[in-house]
């Protein structure tokens, strides 16, 4: 980042400092809720710390999967999320997300500006054992995974400053709109019915759409040498990172330590390893080997793809799923690499199309008995068609607008600072180009 580039995210920082000194708040008690329960709030803080270790998780993920001189790059995109998508959470994106809802699709940005009341509010309604402030931080953490995922599509080719204001566009115009509509309870999504335990449409549609969004804008890289993976000890090791923090993900969508966060845990155990041995399985039916990539890719299909059921469906129907996401995914990923689009490392076959699968299938394993939480009705499985029907919908609606919003974020991002890296700076690596760094 030039000085001169430096000038404008500076003088916001010192803006936003200000703010705080100006208008933030300092409460003069912190009181002492009676529905405050200390085991569902500590299963919580233990969550949202597994969900925070899925950011680093990803980094070794993504960054084991490009070329070497393309590491540090790609897994800085996913820790940068931290400290950025933190910032505008405590600004005004938890209220964007959270706050007194606006026509059911977006909150009052000034409901917790600068979580202004964050500390001494009621616990969110949906959460009612738990401080509000655990609820908001345990949001934080899928909303800072959700613009790192989007990374890989365009991975070894996009300039990193460029990259910083998309995320922050994402954040404000994509990610906290499909959070509010899904989460909040006058939600528009949420008064249709849509069942999203831990976010197949929040996190995982919108990251997969937006992330083939880019991967068109942005169109092939300019070095089409071998794509070999730097370390694929790395793709392993982000995986057991991912794999792990996931039972945070889903286990703490159910907002307390008890039954329906033991079942969520459970689903999301049996369709990650259904998922990852049906991925090397269809691999073999196909004359491949199987190999630590593969398993690794179809782990992570199967979480995405259980993350909207979780708390929803039963053991025998997340085996299911599991294994119907890893099947169409991995159809998917051969069919993207006969097309001209340059998703690097396959966001939107795994994570977009694996999050489209969990969503539907939602609609149609969804049992009232597993969570009482479901007012819309069971699903197709079982004999009904209401449920089904309005994820269908749904998914039609949420691949409108994130594909919509994401080309024009790009387009107003393009508009403001170059995306592509040049030529010379893709051929040196990004590594260096972009950072003066390298393996």
């Amino acid at each position: 980042m030039t000085r001169k580039l430096a000038i404008i995210p500076f003088a916001l920082l010192i803006l936003i400092v200000i703010l705080s000194l100006l208008f933030g708040h300092n409460p003069t008690e912190i009181k002492q809720f009676a529905e405050i329960n200390s085991g569902d709030t500590a299963w919580m803080l233990t969550s949202a710390a597994l969900v925070l270790i899925m950011t680093p998780g990803l980094a070794f993920f993504y960054g084991g999967m490009v070329k070497k001189k393309n590491v540090i790059s790609t897994m800085l995109q996913s820790f940068i999320c931290m400290a950025i998508v933190s910032i505008i959470w405590v600004v005004f994106g938890f209220s964007l997300a959270f706050g007194d809802s606006i026509g059911g699709v977006i909150g009052n940005p000034g409901t917790f500006f600068l979580m202004n009341g964050v500390l001494e509010s009621k616990p969110w309604p949906l959460a009612p054992t738990v401080p509000l402030v655990v609820f908001a931080f345990f949001q934080l953490k899928f909303a800072i995974i959700t613009p790192a995922l989007v990374t890989g599509a365009f991975s070894e080719r996009i300039r990193f400053t460029s990259y910083i204001f998309f995320i922050c566009l994402f954040i404000v115009f994509i990610y906290c709109p499909l959070a509010h509509a899904t989460w909040h309870p006058d939600g528009m999504l949420a008064k249709l019915g849509v069942l999203d335990f831990a976010g197949g449409t929040v996190v995982h549609m919108s990251a997969g759409l937006a992330a083939l969004a880019g991967a068109i804008y942005l169109k092939k890289r300019t070095d089409t040498s071998e794509n070999k993976p730097a370390r694929i000890t790395y793709v392993l090791l982000g995986t057991g990172l991912l794999w792990f923090g996931w039972f945070g993900f889903n286990g703490g969508s159910a907002m307390a330590a008890n039954a329906l966060a033991a079942s969520a845990l459970a689903t999301t155990a049996v369709a990650s390893g259904a998922a990852a041995f049906a991925w090397i399985i269809f691999d073999a039916l196909r004359g491949k080997k199987p190999s630590a990539m593969g398993t690794s890719i179809g782990a992570v299909v199967g979480l995405v793809a259980i993350t909207p059921a979780a708390g929803f469906v039963s053991l025998p129907h997340a085996l299911v799923i599991g294994v119907v996401a890893a099947i169409i995914s991995n159809m998917m990923v051969e069919w993207r690499t006969k097309t001209g689009i340059d998703d690097t490392l396959d966001v939107f076959p795994c994570h977009g199309v694996g999050g489209m699968v969990g969503m539907l299938l939602t609609g149609v394993f969804a049992n009232k008995a597993i969570n009482t939480a479901n007012a819309t009705g069971n699903g197709l499985f079982f004999g009904e068609t209401k449920l089904f029907t309005t994820h269908v919908l749904v998914l039609l609606g949420v691949i409108v607008f994130v594909l919509v919003m994401s080309f024009i974020l790009l387009k107003v991002t393009d508009l403001i600072t170059p995306l592509r890296a040049s030529e010379d700076e893709e051929l040196e690596g990004l590594d260096r180009s972009q950072h003066g760094e390298s393996l």
